[in-house]
């Protein structure tokens, strides 16, 4: 190693605890930057070499309901997603459908972006690696990693995996035997798809490098990769497999690609290409005349959504790119398992594919991406099963919050559509009701911060099914009749209704981040004014301030508005 590389080396040492320090144009980067700096949310960027799954949907509700989340605690929030559409893969797919490769990205594109928007997902950014500003963006930050001395040109040899679009070594492969044909090949331990050897000159990165300063990142960071499993498997590839990366691929085998500046017969490696997507995003290189001050001043990404299956990349050669062009590493990189249908993972070639489109068109938007983050996991696989989703939707959301939203604004309970008072006092079998009523807001706040997405939802739903229980207990049915002979009687009645309201409401406000069109809609026929669901009014007593005033207010009640109707047979 050259004195100036071991000089430079020593220094970003040095820097690694103070990484997120970082100025840019004099402004700061970081948490220093307080208030002003909007939480930056990413999902990875999707290959488009064919059309999108069930877990791609995944990482955009999960990402999409983070977003919702934070705004309705006050705070600002960009979230960026897209496609990435460069490669070996897309190049072939391409051929295969009998189209150019932009032709054939377009057509792809569209098709997420779609399914996205459909799904409600509230990008602020919608990013394709073959727009313009990117691959300039691509071409600045490879000019950088250069000058700082990261990147040299030599021969590589090792398995290649199109499908991954990435090198392994002899250490990452193994060989497996055909259940039908009983020939043997050899495939990527990590992914389980085919390998190739291949010999060719290319450009590498000094990935070896910043083995100590990766080691150093992650120490002083143990929460930074999420779940704690993979927090320590990526320790583990560090520590054990780290060898300096190839970044450019032979013109002569992938054209379709941004080309290395300098070198036209080099085309930049997909995944450098894709990755650099996330400062792209916030308009890198910094100019503050080029964009909005906040866009500007989202970096560094505050959360990283992605699969787990590509844990590599975002978490040893994504913070290694960035360690080498002096930039702020990421806070925080979720990665969510994946979806499998009879304990198998999804597939086209096994023909258990599940088409999302077709799952938002027959069960609704809101009903799936409950599904996906009640059932779908973090640390463990997701068990896709229709069967299990139409019990999520007969019991939970029709049986459960619709039951109660019947129940709170029934005509026949509440002819008047009355919103009824607080009580002034807490009876015996309302305390648990109660408690859990002003605690609850917290506790999905603290579940949704740690990613506990399905530990938030069943605190939802057990009050549900709290208050529905309670409701029952009231027989508020045999109390209606006798209303005017009986002021035990009314009073009791609207006990009931008000648990059952308030519960309504308070459920609804905590769903907006998962369901925003169905809550909306809620909270719309309860009378909810809009600047009254925020996370802070999510506690009991804090609605309708109009009622606590003591003025009457009215349920909007729509006669065929039925919140989750029955699904077809």
């Amino acid at each position: 190693m050259s004195i100036f590389l071991q000089c430079l080396k020593y220094l970003r040492l040095i820097k690694t605890s103070k990484l997120i320090n970082k100025s840019v144009n004099g402004k700061v980067l970081d948490s220093s930057y307080g208030n002003e700096k909007p939480i930056f949310i990413t999902t990875p960027i999707f290959y488009v070499n064919s059309k999108p799954h069930i877990g791609h949907l995944y990482s955009a509700v999960i990402a999409d309901s983070l977003k919702r989340y934070y705004e309705l605690r006050g705070k600002k929030v960009i979230l960026s997603t897209g496609t990435d559409e460069h490669g070996l893969k897309i190049q072939q797919a391409a051929f295969k459908e009998k189209k150019n490769p932009q032709e054939f990205c377009d057509q792809m594109s569209d098709v997420f972006r779609k399914l996205f928007d459909e799904a409600n997902i509230s990008y602020t950014t919608f990013i394709r690696t073959t727009d313009q500003k990117h691959k300039e963006t691509v071409k600045f930050f490879w000019k950088q990693l250069v000058d700082n001395g990261y990147v040299y040109k030599g021969n590589h040899e090792g398995w290649y995996s199109i499908s991954d679009e990435t090198f392994y070594s002899s250490s990452q492969i193994q060989e497996i035997q055909n259940d039908n044909s009983g020939n043997c090949a050899k495939v990527a331990i990590e992914t389980g798809n085919p390998v190739e050897w291949a010999e060719e000159e290319n450009y590498k990165f000094r990935l070896s490098n910043l083995k100590n300063e990766l080691m150093k990142w992650l120490d002083t960071n143990p929460e930074v990769i999420v779940p704690s499993n993979k927090y320590n498997e990526t320790k583990s590839l560090i520590m054990t497999d780290l060898i300096d990366l190839s970044i450019s691929r032979p013109r002569s085998r992938l054209n379709w690609g941004i080309g290395v500046p300098g070198d036209d017969e080099q085309t930049i490696y997909v995944w450098l290409d894709a990755l650099i997507n996330y400062l792209t995003i916030t308009g890198y290189p910094w100019n503050k005349n080029e964009k909005e001050e906040e866009v500007i001043n989202a970096w560094p990404a505050d959360i990283h959504i992605i699969g787990k299956d590509i844990l590599r990349f975002h978490a040893i050669f994504w913070p290694a790119f960035l360690l080498a062009v002096n930039l702020p590493l990421p806070k925080k990189i979720l990665t969510h398992s994946h979806w499998t249908m009879g304990k198998h993972k999804m597939s086209k070639s096994r023909g258990n594919v599940v088409d999302p489109l077709m799952l938002l068109d027959c069960y609704g938007v809101d009903a799936i991406r409950y599904y996906l983050m009640r059932d779908g996991g973090i640390s463990d696989d997701g068990s896709y099963s229709e069967s299990n989703l139409r019990t999520r939707y007969r019991k939970d959301l029709a049986g459960q919050l619709g039951n109660l939203v019947s129940r709170s604004t029934s005509l026949s309970l509440n002819p008047t559509s009355l919103v009824p008072k607080f009580p002034l006092d807490t009876k015996e079998k309302d305390a648990n009701l109660t408690n859990s009523l002003k605690n609850l807001s917290g506790q999905v706040g603290n579940h949704f911060e740690n990613f506990e997405f399905n530990k938030g939802l069943i605190c939802i739903f057990e009050a549900i099914s709290e208050v529905n229980k309670l409701f029952q207990s009231y027989e508020p049915w045999n109390l209606v009749d006798s209303l005017d002979s009986s002021p035990q009687n009314r009073e009791l009645l609207n006990r009931a209704l008000f648990f059952a309201a308030e519960t309504a409401r308070i459920s609804g406000i905590l769903l907006q981040p998962i369901m925003p069109t169905k809550m909306s809609t809620l909270l719309d026929n309860l009378s909810i004014g809009k600047d009254e669901r925020k996370w802070s009014d999510a506690v009991m007593g804090n609605g309708w301030p109009s009622v606590k005033n003591g003025s009457e207010m009215m349920f909007k009640i729509k006669d065929k508005d039925v919140l989750f109707p029955k699904l077809k047979q």
